[in-house]
């Protein structure tokens, strides 16, 4: 892969470092400065000037494997290509499982993610699904995270009626091995939760806390789609906690954007948000009898779209908006070569025009998108 030289962007690494050039190599960033003095063989530049460089985006909760299930095979919902991360943005990505703990098995999302990372995206997963007790490729859950580089922690669902309803002192036994798992394979270790609809789900968090576990290893996702679950995700996060608001879906404000500026208006520190798009997961309607009633897929571009939003029309800066999607996720999972742009760190990058549309897209030093072009694509893609 011959190495790039990017000249005169305005990088956002997240933080605003203003115009620089920026050189990628080997897949790595080797340098960020002023005025580059690069003298390489097959060395490709590109001249940046008027466009805004970032980090690429890093999507926390994906189903790559495809989600759905509830009404049915029919209803499974079709897995990821690659295109569609290049499309909005998104070089680095958690791959999940979601409801079917039973067709969609764990091994085949592990395949799943090693298949995009060959195909040139920074991969990882989370073992099991919405299940309890954890459904796992070994013994458990726990030797999934040691024996699996890919695997950062253990999905599971609370405070949904399809959840299995785990009481508090299974749920710290569940973290507590986490937790174990992850000091012993040299990771953070999280419980990567589905908030549903029902209450609860934040007074076990608090109990959980109140007992002595850290705060660090609970990690709610879907935290802006009922008013109770917001309102118990602000105090999680004031309280230390990592929330996360998912952009595409249901959501009880009128936009994801406006439920991330109310959380940083009601004081939630803006490191300790995060958003993912729950792409590829279905959008199930259920009635008042929690019977399934229709069925629609989300997509993933919703996170470019939120961001954008945030920008555009809220006029926020884009050195406070960015770590939602890029260097908050990275190191909520302790993976500090991702969501920066930094000598060493992985070379994925964004380049936009200054009203933030997205032109280019390089995901491992591999240039993907080339002037709003997919130059590209998956394996089996056309």
């Amino acid at each position: 892969m011959p190495a790039t030289l990017i000249r005169n962007a305005h990088v956002y690494a997240p933080e605003d470092l203003g115009v620089n050039d920026v050189l990628i190599a080997n897949g790595k960033f080797l340098a960020v400065g002023k005025d580059l003095n690069v003298v390489l063989p097959k060395l490709e530049t590109i001249d940046a000037k008027g466009k805004i460089l970032t980090p690429g985006f890093f999507d926390q909760h994906i189903h790559v494997t495809g989600g759905g299930g509830e009404g049915g095979p029919v209803s499974r919902t079709p897995e990821l290509v690659l295109s569609e991360l290049v499309a909005c943005g998104t070089t680095s990505v958690v791959g999940v499982s979601g409801t079917d703990f039973i067709t969609r098995s764990i091994e085949n999302l592990l395949a799943k993610v090693r298949a995009l990372s060959a195909e040139g995206a920074s991969t990882w997963m989370y073992t099991s699904c919405y299940h309890y007790p954890p459904v796992s490729m070994s013994e458990s859950a726990a030797k999934d995270m040691f024996m699996v580089p890919e695997c950062l922690g253990v999905k599971i669902a609370l405070g949904d009626h399809r959840s299995s309803f785990p009481t508090i002192d299974q749920l710290i036994q569940l973290l507590a091995d986490i937790r174990l798992a992850g000091m012993i394979s040299g990771k953070i270790g999280v419980l990567h939760i589905h908030s549903g609809n029902l209450e609860g789900e934040f007074e076990m968090f608090r109990e959980v806390v109140r007992r002595g576990f850290p705060i660090r290893h609970i990690r709610p996702t879907h935290c802006a789609r009922k008013e109770h679950v917001f309102k118990g995700a602000v105090e999680f996060a004031k309280a230390g906690g990592y929330i996360d608001i998912t952009t595409g879906g249901s959501c009880c404000f009128k936009s994801p954007a406006e439920a991330i500026m109310t959380a940083l208006g009601e004081g939630v520190d803006p490191a300790r948000i995060t958003i993912s798009s729950d792409g590829h997961g279905s959008k199930p309607r259920f009635n008042e009898k929690g019977e399934m009633v229709g069925l629609a897929v989300c997509g993933i571009e919703c996170n470019l779209e939120t961001i954008q939003k945030l920008f555009r029309e809220y006029g926020q800066p884009l050195e406070r908006i960015l770590p939602f999607i890029t260097k908050n996720v990275a190191d909520s999972h302790g993976l500090g070569c991702q969501g920066r742009v930094a000598e060493g760190a992985c070379a994925n990058a964004l380049l936009f025009d200054p009203d933030l549309t997205l032109t280019d897209v390089f995901s491992k030093g591999r240039q993907m998108m080339r002037e709003k072009e997919i130059i590209v694509k998956g394996t089996f893609e056309e």
